[in-house]
């Protein structure tokens, strides 16, 4: 082979091959990407009830999550009386309530928060939460808080997923 001949088919190649990954590269950048839309959907979050004169929604669904605001142990407009374990139940039914009001139960709750006024109070919430609650048991955080709203001793804040 000659020089030019070899010199004029290595530049060739050399053109070939760069047209090739231009083109690869280009169909590549354009086309739709290689996964399952129907795994992917995305959802729009549904604002569910609303905080009455407050400014919150009671819950936003996204997809099957439902995300519920706090409860404390409001009943007929008024914090029950009984101390901690008194609003504990009326806390967590409050939060089951809300869970039947929109398709969903206590088996759905995947986790919880608690904010306690007063961390001595702990164990007297843990009994009611068993109580309430059935294994296996949702994930959870507990936090000491120094007020919450009303006077109330306790606060629990809860998602659920079908």
């Amino acid at each position: 082979m000659s020089t030019h001949n070899y010199k004029f088919t290595t530049n060739l190649s050399k053109a070939l091959l760069v047209a090739a990954c231009s083109l690869g590269f280009a169909v590549s950048a354009n086309a739709a990407p290689a996964t399952n839309s129907a795994s992917i959907a995305k959802s729009s979050p549904v604002f569910l009830g609303d905080g009455g004169n407050y400014p919150f929604s009671e819950a936003v669904r996204v997809g099957d999550t439902l995300y519920m605001s706090g409860q404390i142990g409001f009943k007929d407009g008024k914090l029950v009386k009984g101390g901690i374990k008194a609003e504990a139940k009326q806390a967590l039914d409050n939060i089951h309530a809300t869970l039947l009001k929109y398709g969903y139960q206590k088996s759905d709750i995947v986790k919880c928060m608690a904010m306690l006024t007063d961390m001595d109070d702990f164990d007297d919430f843990n009994k009611v939460y068993k109580a309430e609650l059935a294994k296996p048991y949702p994930v959870r955080s507990a936090f000491g808080v120094a007020e919450l709203a009303a006077g109330a001793s306790v606060e629990v804040e809860c998602i659920a997923a079908k």
